[in-house]
């Protein structure tokens, strides 16, 4: 029975992928819908806001704290995903794959002093610039086809 759970427990742990919540911060600017992206602090990749879900908010909420985090956006967060993606994260000689769920963001401020200021470049592009320089082929084509539910 031991083997039995032990392998069970082996499978369970090499099929498991962590999680992780991102913003996809839009605004539109002169009726042309734009997608900011930021880099990656380690090896500046385009990205989006992204981090670990936190203790008490929603994915959604804890998405849109990311966003304020690493780009100063405050804005709208829907509740509802737009879709995931999933990447390789190597830490310590490991790689491990995660999963993110991406919430639209509508973008309210803009702020230039933020937590992770200076680590990181924004850049603002319309959709399918966005998903030209994404670091990951599926959030590109999220990126892409990416079409607000509501406009300001």
């Amino acid at each position: 029975m031991f083997s039995f759970v032990r392998h069970a427990v082996d499978v369970v742990c090499r099929r498991s992928t962590a999680r992780q919540c991102g913003a996809l911060c839009w605004r539109e600017t002169d009726g042309v819908v734009e997608i900011l992206l930021i880099t990656s602090r380690a090896n500046k990749e385009w990205i989006i806001p992204k981090g670990w879900p936190m203790p008490g908010k929603t994915l959604a909420q804890a998405a849109a704290e990311e966003a304020w985090e690493e780009a100063g956006i405050r804005g709208v967060v829907e509740d509802q995903a737009v879709g995931s993606y999933r990447y390789i994260k190597r830490r310590g000689g490991k790689e491990i794959a995660i999963d993110v769920t991406v919430f639209p963001l509508e973008v309210a401020e803009e702020h230039d002093a933020f937590r992770e200021q200076g680590q990181r470049e924004k850049c603002w592009l319309s959709p399918i610039a966005a998903a030209e320089i994404a670091a990951n082929d599926t959030l590109a084509a999220l990126l892409a086809a990416f079409h607000p539910t509501s406009t300001a």
